[in-house]
């Protein structure tokens, strides 16, 4: 079943990606899938994931970050290329929460044979105003071939722009 994020957030998709059911593309951990159809190449499509937690320890956004590097490894080596902080200078059309934005390449195996793939994460926290010891922490992910990423990278950028607090109409 998929996931839900711990806050609303709206965003825009840009042309040429379409949302998919998360449970129905192997994505049952996330709450939301956008996938760049003009993008497959042997069996695989640059997507774009939204998924999300709560946290109420005192670990900052950059080790939050670090975590997704162990659950990866699970599929294979990983590797981190660069890990820069964000924020509402970077990225202006997220909201003023502290983030994380870090690239990644991903050894592993797609239906029993070897891919590589790169990864474009963000990670944002979002303090609650009512409880600071309480943040929501939303990662946002773009997953492509090293083929693939020079093609899309610029529509997650996009998109990266359009994300902020609301309800959408397409968000879950």
């Amino acid at each position: 079943m998929a996931a839900t994020l711990p806050v609303k957030i709206s965003f825009s998709l840009p042309d040429g990606w379409r949302a998919a059911p998360p449970d129905e593309v192997g994505a049952p951990n996330v709450a939301f899938v956008a996938l760049h159809p003009a993008s497959i190449d042997d069996g695989f499509t640059a997507n774009i994931t939204i998924s999300g937690e709560m946290r109420n320890d005192s670990a900052t956004i950059s080790q939050i970050a670090d975590e997704a590097v162990p659950r990866l490894q699970q599929g294979g080596p990983v590797r981190v290329l660069k890990k820069t902080e964000i924020g509402t200078p970077d990225l202006p059309g997220l909201t003023d929460a502290p983030g994380i934005a870090q690239d990644l390449v991903l050894s592993t195996t797609l239906r029993g044979e070897p891919i590589e793939l790169c990864q474009s994460q963000v990670f944002l926290g979002l303090e609650d105003v009512r409880n600071p010891a309480q943040r929501a922490v939303l990662e946002i992910v773009l997953t492509a071939k090293q083929n693939q990423i020079g093609e899309v990278i610029g529509d997650y950028k996009d998109f990266l722009r359009t994300v902020g607090p609301g309800d959408p109409q397409s968000a879950p």
